[in-house]
């Protein structure tokens, strides 16, 4: 069964081009890579919770959009070796190229499917 690399960040509002530029060209090079598919969810209808929400687990500001995103890999070893290799490709890493939000607010595990319906 597939193997999914979940993501949850806050980017600010103001570079969702900026993340959306991003989003792509890392989507190209993690297919490269072995990746399935790539899914990128700008917030839309994130409420604030009282004691948890996606807002509160990446300490989201006023000026910042809540993003939920997925990796769908073919399996989890599969995964391993093409996220070594992803991470290890220049062109995430450009100079000049600012990432377009907060790494250090990213949530992210990978996950085994056990529901596929």
């Amino acid at each position: 069964m597939n193997y999914i690399d979940g993501y949850v960040l806050a980017v600010p509002t103001a570079n969702r081009d900026a993340y959306i530029k991003l989003a792509q060209d890392a989507a190209a090079i993690f297919r490269e890579n072995g990746a399935l598919g790539i899914i990128e969810c700008w917030g839309d209808d994130v409420p604030e919770g009282k004691l948890t929400s996606f807002p509160m687990a990446v300490k989201c500001q006023p000026d910042e959009t809540v993003v939920f995103s997925w990796i769908t890999w073919p399996s989890r070893q599969v995964r391993d070796e093409g996220m070594k290799k992803a991470m290890a490709d220049p062109r995430l890493h450009a100079p000049g190229s600012p990432m377009p939000f907060d790494g250090k607010r990213m949530i992210y595990g990978g996950f085994q499917i056990v529901v596929d319906a």
